[in-house]
């Protein structure tokens, strides 16, 4: 006679011990059903002998109604779209993009007339306006906070991972000169001449002044050469001019968006000083320089820790990406650049 799996010696502590933890277990839920007290430890009130029960009161002592709309049976079939209403439609919009992709790469015809971006766009101006045609309110707004911390990491993680490494090094020079000369450049030579366009009075719009001018500069200076780059593939174009381009999108939108937020919280200065200049030319240096300072640090990082999975290699995607995103986001947290991160 023994604990199931005993071999009949008595020093076999394994299945002695199982035995008892289930004893344990046992006496522990028959201890606890037999209680006479609540969930909260608390002796339900027993009424007296001879007590009549009333029902339940309102304040104004009339008897409680009970709702009606209890259901008096288990129900068999029910469905709750307002608590899947927001993960729900965001998964069916990413399918309907991916559908969309997936359909411009069979009928690659479509993309000869119309950029791929373009169709992209259109795609989303119809699904928009037929939601504004039923009257159907967006599960939620797009606010700046969204897209810069959960859209773009992805989007600038998927660019720069697929980047070709040794051609861009190798033109690395070139790039930041357009990238980053070449913005600059831009922003402020359509602020200024913005600027200057306002002071003329036949136009009435005196009132912008040029911190709001340079707002609007580093805005539009901004470009997105999605479908010269597709074009490029298309027509298989020197690596060199393919490479300076890609990278010098890349690095512009680091660029457009320091220069952004660098103008923003200028614009909303009622005063600037000769030295709030300065000061913003040093942070615009700091704040590039220590967004790729950020992003040499996470890289070293990962590259140590993925020396040590080499028996878990399904986790190495996943700290791929999570050392990256961790860059993008201590990059926003001290307000660098985290597109350079």
């Amino acid at each position: 006679f023994g604990p199931p799996g005993w071999s009949g010696n008595q020093s076999d502590p394994v299945c002695w011990a199982a035995c008892a933890q289930l004893a344990l277990a046992v006496l522990i839920t028959c201890t606890f059903l037999s209680l006479p007290h609540g969930c909260n430890g608390e002796s339900p009130h027993k009424p007296n002998a001879g007590a009549t029960i009333l029902p339940p009161t309102k304040p104004d002592n009339g008897p409680q109604a009970y709702p009606e709309d209890v259901p008096s049976n288990l129900p068999v079939f029910t469905m709750n779209y307002p608590r899947i209403q927001i993960p729900f439609e965001i998964t069916l919009w990413m399918l309907l993009a991916s559908f969309a992709k997936i359909g411009f790469h069979v009928y690659h015809k479509i993309t000869i007339w119309v950029p791929e971006s373009c169709l992209l766009i259109s795609i989303g101006l119809i699904v928009g306006a037929i939601m504004h045609s039923v009257h159907e309110e967006p599960p939620a707004a797009l606010s700046s906070n969204v897209f810069f911390l959960y859209m773009l990491p992805p989007i600038v993680l998927d660019s720069g991972y697929f980047l070709p490494t040794r051609p861009f090094f190798e033109n690395v020079g070139t790039v930041l000169w357009f990238a980053v000369v070449g913005t600059l450049w831009n922003s402020i030579g359509i602020g200024m001449s913005l600027f200057a366009i306002c002071h003329i009075e036949a136009f009435g719009v005196q009132d912008i002044n040029l911190q709001e001018n340079l707002l609007f500069a580093a805005i539009i200076s901004a470009v997105d050469p999605v479908a010269v780059l597709n074009v490029f593939e298309d027509i298989s174009v020197n690596e060199q001019l393919y490479i300076v381009v890609f990278g010098e999108c890349l690095f512009n939108d680091a660029v457009t968006v320091v220069l952004y937020n660098m103008f923003s919280f200028v614009a909303e200065m009622e005063v600037v000083e000769p030295e709030d200049v300065f000061l913003g030319v040093a942070r615009f240096f700091v704040v590039g320089l220590g967004g790729m300072g950020f992003g040499v640090l996470f890289g070293f990082v990962a590259a140590f820790t993925t020396r040590f999975t080499s028996r878990v290699r399904e986790i190495e995607p996943l700290f791929i990406f999570m050392f990256s995103y961790l860059a993008y986001l201590v990059a926003e947290l001290f307000s660098i650049s985290s597109i350079m991160a």
